[in-house]
C-alpha cells in the first residue's frame, strides 16, 4: 500500500534517517529520550506545514510506526474492523476480533473539538469493549474521561508511551512478545 507524500512524515523520517543520537538511543531501548529528542528538533518545524491539530497527529502517527517497529512490539496500522477505522492495534487485529483484553487500540485524532473525539471513541467501543485498552494521543490536554497521552513541545506526556505499550504487551500478550524490559 502506497501512502500519500507528507511533508510532516518526510521531515521526521528524514530527521531520523540524519540523527547519530536517535538510533544510538534506539539500540540502548532509551525511548522516551529518542522521543524526546525528536519532539524538540521536529515540533516548531512541522507546525509550518499546516494545522497544529493535523501535523502533531502525523507526527504522533509516524513517530508510533517507527518506534512500534523498531521496538519489535507487534502492531498493525490503518486497519478496519466491522467498517471502523482503527489507527494502531496492538499486537493485531485477529488478537482484538478473539480477546480484546489482550488488544489495544491508539486512536489519534486530527482534531482538538472534544465532541468528534468522543464521538471516535464510542465507535471504537463497539469494537474494543475494554474502554480502559482505548488511548488516545492528543495535540493538547484534554478532559477526555479516557488514557491519553498528550504530544506538545514541553510537558509531553508521549514520550512514555512506548514504556506503557510494553508493559500492556508484557501483561495481557503472551510470554514471546516480552522484548523490551519494563
Amino acid at each position: 500500500m502506497q501512502e500519500d507524500s507528507n511533508p510532516t512524515k518526510e521531515y521526521l523520517f528524514e530527521y531520523i534517517s540524519k540523527s547519530k543520537k536517535i538510533p544510538e538511543l534506539i539500540s540502548k531501548q532509551r525511548f522516551s529520550d529518542a522521543i524526546e529528542e525528536i519532539i524538540t528538533n521536529c515540533y516548531d518545524k512541522i507546525l509550518t506545514f499546516g494545522k497544529r491539530e493535523e501535523t502533531v497527529s502525523t507526527l504522533a502517527t509516524g513517530l508510533l510506526h517507527y518506534l512500534l517497529t523498531n521496538s519489535m512490539l507487534p502492531s498493525q496500522r490503518k486497519v478496519k474492523h466491522l467498517g471502523i477505522d482503527i489507527d494502531i492495534v496492538i499486537p493485531d487485529l485477529k488478537t482484538l476480533k478473539k480477546d480484546p483484553k489482550k488488544s489495544l487500540i491508539i486512536y489519534i485524532p486530527k482534531t482538538n473539538n472534544v465532541r468528534t473525539i468522543q464521538e471516535k471513541m464510542e465507535e471504537l467501543e463497539k469494537i474494543q469493549p475494554e474502554i480502559q485498552n482505548i488511548w488516545t494521543v492528543l495535540c493538547e490536554d484534554m478532559d477526555i474521561k479516557r488514557r491519553c497521552y498528550v504530544l506538545e513541545k514541553q510537558n509531553s506526556s508521549f514520550s512514555k508511551i512506548i514504556f506503557d505499550i510494553a508493559q500492556f504487551v508484557n501483561i495481557a500478550g503472551d510470554s514471546k512478545f516480552k522484548i523490551l524490559r519494563v
